[in-house]
């Protein structure tokens, strides 16, 4: 950094960043003790004798300030100041936080620099990997440096930091997997797969898992035989549920003390603790969440990603990068193994498997049949049982009788798409849908003898009139869990009925006969499996506006599907010749996924091609689309409106897509960061929100 603490002459735009007052530059010009020859005066700060220059990056946002700055290591901080601890600098008249990258011998800058004013902890938290894979990532999401590391670093906790990590693991190797129950053995390629993540080299691997609860033995097997090679394991899971599965089988199988597991239920304390553990060498096994994508593993050898379709992985901070894009980085760059898996098949994954970067590993379908449920549907329009149980349950004949006979072998699973009681209401008579007169929100009702509400503003509409007709009752248009669960009750009395959603989540059911009812996602596992699964309301889920509403209702379906055991009953409520229903039925995502890809790849639709997703308002996109330099090939969709959030202030809001082919996205990313760069440069008042590859596109 410039001595006089605002450089405007060497980066252009930074006037919008507070001046340092000209006393204090002068201060800082007489203390500065590099170069001009003068021996410095009584009490002024001096230089380190070797790697004098420290390079710095600035906790700053700003894109066209994404570069290190150089800074000058003073005698005192000499020891303390090394790569990757964490500084304060002073930046254009502020103290603001950094992180020191390197140390060299001498700057690229003519003029003179400031000092370092201290080092907040020479703890070295960020590692030459993790530092050039988040100056990677800001590159391929056209971020910013600094906002990937507010992503990899976690908050330093002094406390924490101070005290002495108990060496758990101690040096000695990892156990000797035992080979009796290995899951992988049921995997034609499983075998090899392990036996080259054993001798140290980088299998990579697209795994489509067998129904049942095995995922997560398996995941531990890999992550025990990685690190009996000497090498560390990182397994990222969707939430914290999936955590606590991996977590219990990785302590089966490797032991107490030997992995730790990062999620943010754990507090900011116990997390960095844990955290620091990881860095220190500690523990060379890691699972987690999203973030824990950046834990810092030495010595990587093994990257895993389960679920990867789950739009939990979606990051929600800039840059939003996504865990398969950053784990794919790192096996890439750490020439490590890596699994990509689920019950299902994504065609971001398929891409993967088409291009060669990794292979398929399934069970062969002999193994496959014996392992799935068995699958029927029933249409939306079929009609329900003669049974007054059965119309009450609102299920048809297929299912009602399903569950009867299932309940008396265990617990009965029931999927319903819609949490809360009846998410949304229409004219009894006519059937218009039920909206506030205040927002124009949808009216919904929380219980049978409530009055509708506004599930936007919260406003009670109890005097509600349908506007086309003038009728005072309502009807349901969905259903959700807590209707389900009222309904099954009165169809199966005497029959204990369980809900798991939102609001409060099961871990596990027994094996004894009741009806869970679950929104996706929410499924819990129950001892022995279910005795049967019925999955309702299919439309709902299948009807979505997205572009991903088979795909990720197929994935939803089989992952609660694969609760049930081996040739149990499963009933799905849609109509049979839909693409995914047919997928459900024969145990099939992989032709499903192929087959939707090649239909993405005709319409030029994403994964087959690139997209970057502008927001702002009308002229700030405008004006982002005329500074940048868009690669050849690049078509421009919309803008569009974007539809206001409830009770949303502001100017209105557009839309717009770049849509470009695969292998020109590091072209896109580089134009929008340089357009982004020049409109922060010449200080403008709105920042254009960009997401590469964004996970919705309506």
């Amino acid at each position: 950094m410039t001595e006089d603490g605002g450089g405007a002459d060497l980066i252009p735009g930074l006037d919008d960043v507070p001046r340092v007052p000209a006393a204090k530059a002068r201060q800082g010009k007489a203390a500065a003790g590099a170069g001009g020859g003068k021996a410095p005066k009584k009490g002024a700060r001096r230089p380190a004798e070797e790697r004098p220059v420290a390079r710095v990056a600035v906790d700053m946002s700003l894109p066209h300030l994404d570069r290190p700055f150089d800074y000058l290591v003073p005698v005192e901080l000499d020891a303390k100041a090394v790569p990757g601890c964490r500084v304060r600098v002073r930046f254009a008249g502020q103290l603001v936080d950094g992180f020191l990258l390197e140390r060299v011998e001498e700057s690229g800058h003519d003029g003179k620099l400031l000092y370092l004013e201290r080092v907040t902890s020479p703890e070295p938290v960020l590692t030459p990997e993790i530092a050039s894979l988040a100056r990677e990532v800001a590159d391929r999401y056209a971020g910013t440096f600094a906002d990937v590391l507010r992503l990899a670093v976690p908050p330093r906790h002094a406390r924490v930091e101070a005290e002495a990590v108990k060496d758990a693991a101690g040096e000695e190797p990892a156990a000797e997997p035992d080979e009796g129950g290995n899951p992988w053995l049921e995997y034609p390629a499983g075998a090899s797969f392990l036996t080259a993540l054993a001798e140290g080299r980088a299998p990579r691997a697209v795994w489509t898992a067998l129904p049942g609860p095995e995922w997560a033995a398996a995941i531990a097997r890999a992550a025990a035989v990685t690190l009996r090679a000497g090498r560390g394991a990182l397994v990222v899971v969707a939430d914290g549920r999936d955590v606590a599965r991996v977590d219990a089988a990785l302590a089966a199988e490797l032991g107490e003390g030997r992995h730790v597991a990062l999620t943010a239920e754990l507090g900011p304390a116990e997390r960095y603790r844990r955290w620091l553990a990881v860095l220190r060498g500690k523990a060379r096994a890691v699972v987690g969440t999203r973030a824990a994508m950046f834990a810092p593993v030495a010595d990587l050898g093994l990257a895993v990603l389960w679920d990867d379709g789950d739009d939990v992985h979606a990051e929600p901070h800039a840059p939003y990068p996504h865990p398969r894009e950053v784990l794919a980085l790192r096996a890439h760059r750490a020439k490590a193994g890596a699994l990509i898996g689920g019950f299902t098949r994504t065609t971001d994954a398929t891409v993967l498997v088409e291009t060669g970067w990794a292979h398929a590993l399934a069970a062969d379908r002999a193994r496959v049949r014996r392992a799935m449920p068995r699958v029927r549907y029933v249409g939306e329009d079929a009609q329900l049982a003669r049974d007054a149980a059965a119309r009450t349950a609102r299920l048809p004949n297929l299912a009602f009788e399903a569950a009867r006979r299932a309940l008396e072998d265990g617990p009965v699973l029931v999927q319903v798409p819609r949490r809360g009681y009846v998410p949304g209401i229409a004219c009894g008579r006519c059937r218009t849908p039920a909206h506030c007169v205040a927002c124009q929100g949808p009216l919904a009702l929380p219980s049978s003898h409530a009055a509708p509400y506004c599930r936007w503003c919260g406003r009670i509409a109890g005097d509600w009139h349908c506007p086309e007709c003038g009728f005072f009752q309502v009807r349901a248009i969905v259903v959700g869990a807590k209707r389900t669960a009222e309904e099954l009750g009165r169809a199966f009395p005497g029959v204990p009925v369980r809900t798991s959603g939102r609001e409060a989540i099961l871990e596990r059911v027994g094996p004894e006969r009741a009806l869970v009812v679950s929104t996706p996602g929410a499924e819990p596992p129950a001892d022995g499996g279910y005795a049967a699964g019925l999955l309702l309301d299919g439309w709902v889920l299948l009807g979505r506006p997205d572009l991903r509403a088979g795909e990720e209702t197929l994935r939803r379906w089989m992952n609660a599907a694969a609760l049930v055991r081996p040739e149990g009953p499963v009933v799905v409520a849609a109509e049979g010749a839909l693409p995914a229903v047919q997928a459900l039925v024969r145990w099939d995502p992989v032709t499903y996924a192929e087959r939707e890809l090649a239909e993405r790849r005709e319409a030029g639709f994403p994964p087959a091609a690139r997209m970057a997703s502008l927001t702002a308002t009308p002229a700030a996109i405008r004006e982002l689309l005329a500074d940048a330099r868009l690669p050849d090939g690049a078509e421009v969709l919309g803008p569009v409106p974007v539809p206001r959030q409830p009770g949303a202030e502001g100017p209105e809001k557009e839309r717009a897509l770049v849509r470009v082919p695969r292998a020109a996205v590091p072209a896109l990313a580089r134009a929008l960061k340089e357009a982004q760069g020049v409109r922060s440069a010449r200080k403008a008042t709105e920042t254009v929100r960009v997401q590469i590859d964004p996970l919705e596109l309506i």
